[in-house]
């Protein structure tokens, strides 16, 4: 595993098989392949490219996933929202425990954020443990608080 503070990368990579689970295809035969671009150094997030052929399907998520849709296009859909077309600039976000159903028109390619969930008071207790560490933190150390709140 690196210790680079800082990673680089390119969308252009050698993409591996990543099949869809059988049981969830509705319709067609959809090919899935992916690559990751990194890793977190908790294992908790990753950042990946994956692209699938036409089809439709089911997925279920068990992690948070942010996707940004790179090229073509899908139709989500699921129990509380009717079907919605996406394309290039798109950015989703499924919350851990979320379904949808995939409609792949043609080929989509995606940059995926993916972030295992921690349990709330977990969470909880690292952003208070977080606060504490940058308060205590020598002035010459400290780094300045994130423009979105957060951390």
């Amino acid at each position: 595993m690196s210790r680079t503070l800082i990673e680089t990368g390119n969308l252009v990579v050698n993409l591996k098989p990543s099949p869809i689970e059988p049981s969830w295809i509705i319709e067609g035969n959809p090919v899935a392949q992916s690559c990751a671009l990194s890793h977190s150094a908790d294992g908790v997030a990753s950042t990946i490219v994956w692209e699938c052929s036409e089809g439709k399907f089911n997925w279920y998520y068990d992690f948070d996933e942010t996707i940004l849709v790179l090229e073509g296009s899908i139709v989500l859909e699921n129990d509380t929202m009717g079907p919605t077309r996406y394309g290039p600039g798109d950015v989703i976000f499924f919350k851990d425990g979320a379904h949808a159903k995939w409609h792949v028109e043609g080929r989509v390619k995606k940059l995926a954020f993916c972030r295992k969930t921690n349990p709330a008071m977990l969470g909880f207790a690292l952003r208070v443990f977080s606060r504490i560490k940058r308060t205590l933190a020598p002035a010459g150390k400290r780094r300045p608080a994130s423009l979105l709140g957060a951390g």
